[in-house]
């Protein structure tokens, strides 16, 4: 589902990570209208439904279906939204111009998401209150919840279902993508946390294994990186947008 933020020029569609929603860029919305035309976009399971097949081939099928109503775009997304826009370029070059990539890497392979699932489960649901979920979660990590959560009568929950989110994560554990990444063939802006959730050393190959990219890493920053280090962030895009100009 697109959602048109306003601005003009070239088009930027911004790819939200696992768990988030359109909302969660609404902190950097203002800045990047500078730079074109921009649009937000909830994957399906995240406010909207799931496709029945929950793998990364499907979500990008369903982003390409998106994209075509755009043309050609710069794609921004953290996390799950950058794995989802580097394979959505791989596929359809001619409908990405440009990529920035916070905080993913190609290859999760032997990890599962059973701890994580788990400790979503015992979240103490539905939080009363918002400030009963940045007390949960931590200023950070709170808002970026408070920006996705459904909010009804009795409080705020989850704006999804776990069982979802928990398979589209243990596909990661499964499979590679570094084939789909050696695909790219656009410019390419790469942001890493130094306190990455990512396995060492994969976003620096990902930058050596693509010549022309940008690879920038934010001290002290760790996944959610354009809320927890907004301004760098925002230097780090900019410098890269105006790279395209």
């Amino acid at each position: 589902m697109l959602y048109d933020e306003g601005g003009s020029g070239r088009s930027i569609l911004l790819l939200h990570g696992l768990m988030g929603s359109a909302a969660t860029w609404r902190r950097q919305v203002p800045w990047l209208r500078e730079f074109g035309h921009v649009h937000t976009y909830d994957a399906p399971g995240h406010r909207r439904p799931p496709t029945p097949d929950l793998t990364t081939e499907a979500f990008v099928t369903d982003l390409l279906e998106h994209l075509e109503t755009l043309g050609p775009s710069v794609l921004i997304g953290h996390s799950m939204g950058a794995l989802h826009g580097w394979c959505a370029a791989a596929r359809r070059p001619d409908l990405v111009t440009a990529l920035v990539v916070e905080d993913i890497a190609p290859d999760f392979r032997g990890r599962t998401a059973d701890d994580w699932a788990a400790m979503m489960r015992a979240w103490p649901q539905p939080f009363p209150d918002a400030d009963a979920v940045r007390r949960y979660f931590g200023d950070v990590a709170g808002q970026y919840f408070l920006d996705s959560f459904d909010r009804s009568d009795d409080g705020w929950r989850l704006h999804g279902e776990i069982d979802t989110f928990e398979a589209i994560s243990q596909e990661w554990g499964t499979r590679h993508f570094w084939d789909e990444w050696d695909r790219v063939d656009a410019p390419v802006l790469l942001i890493e946390g130094e306190h990455t959730i990512t396995p060492a050393g994969q976003m620096s190959r990902m930058h050596s294994r693509r010549p022309g990219s940008t690879y920038v890493l934010i001290e002290q920053a760790a996944h959610l990186i354009h809320d927890e280090a907004p301004e760098q962030y925002r230097v780090a895009v900019e410098a890269f947008l105006r790279t395209l100009e």
